[in-house]
């Protein structure tokens, strides 16, 4: 989808899996600023839109997903996973429901697979599932005391230039990331693989619900929240800015010359410099500086290594 705000003024669009909206308007240090100062809102249109209706909706979903469906509320944002039955995530999404659909975004391009497995799971339920991507657009405006998830608005897209002219300063997808990366918040597909397990990443907890029922993958979750730590584990990278460059997206983090991670998402931030979210092997060092694509990097937790560790339970 190519947003029609890409001919506000100054909008540069942006590549790759964000192409289709404005990496920035001209400045994308002071749309990080204005974001900050709740005062400007994104253009998110590029991303995919999955509605699901239908009565059994939300207990539907709560069978499948990570997250707590049952009773959820009209109006509340919530984040939710779909795992392989080993426990690796092949799904991410995130929606509201208006008392009639519940209605999710997810990454550019990864609306096909999921419906198509949304339909297969359907049996005897009564639910529909549509991609409505050419009807709603997505945007992000934040707000003092609400949360990054919540701070998502649906549009339709034929709506989306008044929604613009009545919201305020447009800001870009690079301003978006270089806060999504300072806050630590993973994006799946970018600073995921195939192997991601939900503990890895700090999505139990925002993603995963550790008080519901039986789903998919929960055995390896509960396990490893419970009685173990997660193999590897999330950071943060402070890069050291010698370099007039980013690192590559999936590039090895090296240790001593050896692999011991891969690099993610990156971005310049205003106040931080260049940073880089990355998957790291738990038991490398948290103070060790690390090589990205050739740049020194020092680590800033995100995932606490020892996260298993602190809810270990008493055995008898």
């Amino acid at each position: 989808m190519t947003s029609a705000l890409l001919t506000l003024p100054g909008a540069v669009a942006g590549d790759g899996i964000d192409a289709g909206v404005a990496a920035h308007y001209g400045s994308f240090n002071t749309e990080q600023r204005a974001l900050e100062a709740y005062d400007a809102f994104v253009d998110l249109s590029h991303r995919d839109v999955v509605r699901i209706s239908g009565p059994d909706r939300l207990t539907w979903l709560h069978s499948l997903t990570t997250q707590y469906f049952e009773g959820l509320p009209a109006g509340r944002w919530t984040e939710a996973l779909i795992l392989s039955p080993q426990g690796h995530v092949e799904h991410a999404f995130t929606g509201v429901d208006d008392g009639e659909a519940f209605t999710a975004h997810t990454e550019p391009g990864a609306a096909v697979a999921l419906v198509e497995f949304l339909d297969r799971m359907r049996f005897m339920m009564r639910v529909e599932v549509a991609e409505v991507t050419e009807e709603i657009a997505v945007t992000w405006r934040p707000r003092e005391g609400v949360d990054a998830a919540a701070a998502y608005e649906l549009v339709p897209r034929d709506k989306l230039e008044a929604y613009a002219a009545a919201a305020g300063r447009p800001a870009g997808t690079w301003a978006f990331e270089a806060l999504r990366i300072a806050r630590g918040e993973p994006r799946f597909g970018l600073d995921t693989d195939h192997r991601t397990i939900p503990n890895e990443v700090g999505w139990v907890g925002p993603a995963v619900h550790l008080d519901k029922g039986c789903y998919r993958g929960q055995e390896t979750v509960a396990r490893v929240h419970t009685l173990g730590r997660p193999p590897r584990r999330l950071i943060l990278l402070h890069l050291d800015g010698t370099e007039n460059r980013l690192p590559a997206r999936g590039a090895d983090l090296l240790l001593d010359g050896k692999t011991v991670g891969f690099v993610g998402s990156s971005a310049r931030h205003h106040e931080l410099g260049p940073i880089a979210l990355a998957v790291v092997k738990r038991n490398v060092a948290s103070d060790a500086t690390l090589d990205a694509d050739g740049m020194p990097a020092a680590q800033e937790v995100v995932v606490d290594p020892e996260v298993g560790l602190h809810v270990r339970p008493h055995l008898r």
